[in-house]
């Protein structure tokens, strides 16, 4: 029976992840800070398969809490990231700003290098059985845009700190691959019901392409087809027009 922890769980992606793996014969521990949407997702899928236990990314005792979970589940085949935050914030609103960077880059930094560190001195994991570590991104961390502007940064930030990590644990012959998973817009409590989104996804759907990816060990994950061509296409726009376009705030 495989195993993975998953750290944002309580909603959205990650809980939605975290039901298909169960589903396909997982045993998952799950983290999160509402701990009523933990339980309710322990007594959905039974306390056999399913490992609870609260955690807020954005503070110390986040690591005491993951070590806690390793001790329950067992040596874990995976760690999914799954915590974020993020919103439109053309006002610079500085409560939001530095919220959004403290789940999303302090927060991923302080689980995956710690998570990092455990499998350079598990004798367990090795070549023929690595580590798989995951990240929720997203297609924002291409470039920068304007009415996200700490969003944007971080998921950038978080690409830029996975593929930094694949190339440490290869100069270091670590036993462990990463996922950089890049959603678009997927339907989720970061984004507002009342307004329009292009291209948007439902999140079962999301899971799904997420499971097949990560099965599949595929180093960086966007979905679907459309944006691979959009992300293509931003990629080729001179930074000097980039910054004159007006995105339009939704």
């Amino acid at each position: 029976m495989k195993s993975a922890i998953i750290i944002g769980a309580t909603s959205g992606i990650g809980r939605a992840v975290a039901a298909h793996l169960v589903e396909d014969g997982w045993r998952v521990a799950i983290a999160g800070r509402r701990v009523e949407a933990l339980d309710e997702f322990r007594m959905q899928y039974g306390a056999d398969r399913v490992i609870t236990a609260q955690m807020d990314v954005t503070r110390d005792e986040a690591v005491a809490v993951l070590d806690d979970m390793i001790a329950r589940l067992g040596v874990p085949d995976m760690l999914l990231y799954a915590s974020g935050a993020g919103s439109q914030n053309v006002d610079l609103d500085p409560v939001v700003e530095l919220r959004t960077v403290r789940t999303n880059s302090e927060g991923m930094v302080r689980v995956v290098s710690h998570f990092v560190r455990y499998v350079r001195g598990c004798k367990e994991y090795n070549r023929k059985r690595p580590a798989h570590i995951a990240v929720i991104t997203s297609v924002a961390g291409t470039m920068g845009i304007g009415v996200a502007p700490a969003y944007s940064a971080s998921k950038s930030m978080q690409s830029t700190y996975i593929t930094a990590l694949a190339q440490l644990a290869r100069m270091q012959r670590t036993p462990v691959i990463f996922t950089d998973i890049r959603p678009g817009f997927v339907q989720t409590a970061i984004l507002n019901p009342a307004k329009h989104y292009p291209m948007l996804m439902g999140v079962d759907a999301a899971a799904q392409h997420i499971v097949r990816g990560l099965k599949r060990r595929r180093r960086v994950l966007i979905f679907d087809w459309r944006y691979r061509v959009l992300v293509a296409f931003w990629r080729l726009i001179p930074r000097c027009i980039w910054e004159r376009l007006r995105i339009v705030k939704n």
